[in-house]
């Protein structure tokens, strides 16, 4: 049916190939990695950058459509690729995602609420931001962050000079905190026919800044949070002609909704969908780039997924785990790198929270 090229060859890339196979695909990888999970699930060709243009060109002339596996591959990436092959998403959406003042502005000019922000590169701008801003606040590098990387916590004044040694030499934003009630995900799709489909909001509990629990569809939700959400990423998928999967970050807060950030890109928050929707996020990431009808992403019960974080439990306490799947990355194992997830199948919540409660000593919070 084709051959997709993917720019990047982490999980994500392995976990879209795996979704691709039953569909009749193949897969291109293309990294500066000796040995990247994706490797395995597809031709691998390891580049000296990901702007070596002939590397580039010659990958892109064995595809049939591209995408990328993660946001901060560089936007001269996108440039170079779209000259021979089209690529989904488009470089439109990676130069918003890539700067998180870029972000915040496309949210206040498409009316989507956020955390208040300002902007600063100097340390009389960045004073006079959180002096603007108030205290609390959260400082972040306007690129290059994830995971809670970048990022750093103004809870009281003698914070401001500790923060802004940490980070000054990087452009930076600086947002309220807000107290919010829960943290929410939507993971939405947009075909090349611009068809819009919405997986449901997904409920997300951090640990040290890393994706620790997601619970999908997220409980006790009232239909305006819903409705609030999916007209928010919709919003943003249309402005940025998008073609894919795309992830919103939510805070919940006394019942609505603030943007935090986009991810152009499938998303931890949406890995439940493998075990638990109709279609995964991965495999509607493949139709979409197609121009294939997109799969239903309806749930099929309640799923909770637990990411695997620093290591990988050992045999014994896995197999102590019942009603899930456990999915690993086949990555060394690294502290706060993510080496796999489990997801838990349920038919209520009190029986997901029954399982995640049984959870074994190393995967609790």
């Amino acid at each position: 049916m084709g051959t997709i090229g993917i720019l990047g060859a982490g999980q994500l890339g392995r976990m879209l190939a795996l979704s691709g196979y039953p569909l009749g695909l193949s897969f291109r990888f293309l990294d500066l990695s000796d040995t990247p999970p994706a490797a395995p699930l597809g031709k691998y060709v390891k580049a000296a950058s990901f702007t070596d243009e002939a590397a580039l060109r010659t990958f892109a002339e064995e595809c049939d459509v591209l995408t990328f596996e993660f946001e901060n591959i560089p936007c001269e990436t996108l440039k170079i690729v779209s000259q021979f092959k089209n690529v989904y998403p488009g470089v439109k959406a990676l130069e918003v995602a890539q700067d998180r003042l870029r972000e915040k502005n496309l949210f206040t000019n498409l009316g989507i609420e956020t955390p208040k922000y300002q902007a600063a590169e100097t340390e009389e701008e960045f004073r006079a931001a959180v002096a603007e801003v108030g205290i609390p606040c959260v400082v972040k590098t306007r690129r290059l962050g994830y995971d809670g990387k970048g990022q750093f916590r103004i809870r009281e004044e003698k914070d401001v000079l500790l923060a802004w040694n940490a980070l000054q030499g990087a452009p930076l934003i600086v947002e309220s905190f807000i107290p919010f009630e829960r943290e929410l995900s939507v993971v939405a799709v947009r075909s090349l026919n611009g068809e819009i489909a919405w997986y449901p909001l997904t409920e997300n509990i951090h640990k040290e800044g890393i994706l620790h629990i997601s619970k999908a569809p997220a409980p006790a939700v009232p239909d305006v949070i819903q409705q609030s959400a999916r007209g928010y990423v919709s919003r943003i998928l249309r402005e940025l002609e998008y073609v894919g999967v795309m992830a919103l970050e939510l805070f919940e807060v006394n019942g609505r909704l603030l943007a935090n950030e986009l991810a152009p890109r499938v998303h931890n928050s949406g890995h439940w969908t493998i075990d638990g929707a109709e279609t995964s996020q991965f495999e509607n990431h493949l139709r979409a780039i197609l121009g294939l009808p997109l799969g239903s992403v309806a749930p099929r019960g309640i799923s909770g997924m637990v990411n695997l974080v620093g290591s990988v439990p050992s045999l014994e306490s896995l197999a102590t785990l019942s009603h899930c799947h456990i999915h690993l990355y086949d990555k060394p194992a690294q502290p706060k790198r993510k080496m796999g997830h489990i997801t838990f199948t349920a038919q209520n919540y009190a029986q997901l929270e029954k399982q995640l409660e049984n959870l074994p000593e190393e995967l609790r919070s």
